[in-house]
């Protein structure tokens, strides 16, 4: 049993003035009034000003480091003012607006937005992202002091230095705030940890999975998001996996990018692969399985995966593809549900997913179907669920992938 409750876009907010330039023509004689920028050519002349009927009342803001005034004028005035030759321009004082953050399509397509607009936020929820880091001085970004990295050498023992930009892009996918800036997560409020199991060129080991898997274990993590893998099993890995879920903790992996064709063959990697963890594939915005997105009776939920825009290093955003950015919008998900749904174990709340997922066919592609998180928050378990049913567990002894062609070879880890 776990715990009980514990937005091309805009880097920054701020505002634009599209000001034309109004030159020896200058704005009309005819009537009406409103308020002007006025630049002189030397130094601002309030004589003048007064000379063309401006009271001090008219004059809203004189600026310190440039000749220019806000003022109030008649179009009369205005155009006066802009044939006297001491005056270097007039611009209209147009109307600005912040840019607000933009909406990455995975985060209604999983129902975040439906779920954030009733309340929910995954609020309490603490959420550990094993990957390359979290750049924790990401604007939008709240990462938590607490964190971990496997690495010892100086380049790589920072779990808050991602010089790959993968962790810091699945973190934003679960996490991105909800502040006018950028893009915003599956569950904004989550309490996000980076725990660095890969380096800064992507790659780690099973033994470093593991680590992270137990310090996850020992500071009692939620959910546990692992965007990575290997082709080769390791009955070690897979013991850290089960003991991570049998302490409560909802285990999420990246299924694998090693899908070919018809996705006829078993090519889920590994952890996604075992019984204890949730193999998640990757769609596209119509729901059509990624054509990378790997394939098998592993396979247990689907979501975004094919162009996601998120968080990377330097206050960035940019769209990646990968099961990696599809296993993030289920463990969002996963957080708004238990924030809401506290009273269940780990195991009730994966068969919750399952239960609501929308089912999009073959389940060697796409498992129980595509995560929903209102549904889950609001089924009363009179339903009969999304899925197809017949999603079963792999059996490694029937796998003939024979390694899925991911670099790195046997007992090592890659960001998916």
């Amino acid at each position: 049993m776990r715990k009980a409750l514990s937005i091309f876009f805009a880097v920054s907010l701020f505002l634009t003035l599209l000001v034309p330039a109004i030159g020896a023509q200058g704005p009309s004689a005819q009537g009406g009034s409103g308020e002007y920028l006025v630049q002189f050519n030397g130094p601002v002349d309030h004589g003048l000003l007064r000379a063309f009927g401006v009271n001090d009342e008219d004059v809203l803001h004189t600026y310190n480091y440039l000749p220019v005034v806000n003022l109030h004028l008649s179009e009369r005035q205005a155009f006066g003012l802009s044939n006297h030759p001491q005056i270097k321009v007039i611009e209209e004082n147009y109307e600005a607006q912040a840019l607000g953050q933009q909406v990455p399509w995975g985060i209604p397509h999983v129902q975040g937005i439906d779920a954030h607009s009733e309340g929910y936020t995954g609020e309490g929820i603490k959420v550990a992202i094993l990957d390359t880091g979290i750049d924790n001085t990401h604007e939008d970004l709240n990462v938590q002091e607490d964190g971990h990295s496997v690495f010892t050498d100086s380049a790589n023992s920072d779990p808050f230095y991602d010089g790959s930009g993968h962790g810091t892009h699945v973190a934003g996918t679960v996490a991105a705030l909800n502040n006018n800036v950028g893009v915003v997560g599956v569950a904004y409020d989550v309490e996000l940890y980076a725990v660095k199991v890969l380096n800064n060129d992507g790659s780690g080991s099973y033994a470093g999975i593991a680590e992270g898997i137990e310090w996850a274990i020992d500071n009692e993590m939620d959910i546990i998001n692992m965007s990575l893998g290997g082709s080769q099993s390791s009955s070690i890995l897979e013991d850290f996996s089960n003991l991570a879920n049998d302490s409560g903790i909802l285990v999420v992996a990246a299924a694998g990018n090693s899908g070919e064709g018809r996705g006829n063959r078993t090519t889920v990697g590994y952890p996604a692969r075992y019984d204890s963890v949730i193999a998640v594939a990757a769609i596209d915005e119509n729901n059509n399985r990624a054509s990378f997105s790997s394939t098998g009776p592993a396979v247990e939920l689907s979501a975004p995966g094919v162009n996601v825009l998120s968080t990377t290093p330097g206050n960035n955003y940019h769209a990646y593809n990968g099961t990696s950015m599809a296993s993030p919008h289920v463990a969002g998900v996963a957080a708004l549900v238990w924030a809401e749904k506290p009273e269940l174990s780990n195991d009730e709340l994966r068969q919750l997913l399952r239960d609501t997922a929308v089912n999009l066919g073959s389940s060697s592609y796409y498992g129980y179907g595509l995560v929903q998180a209102v549904e889950a928050i609001n089924y009363s378990g009179d339903d009969n669920g999304g899925g197809d049913g017949d999603n079963g567990d792999d059996d490694d002894d029937d796998d003939d992938d024979g390694g899925n062609g991911r670099p790195g070879g046997p007992g090592n880890g890659r960001p998916w």
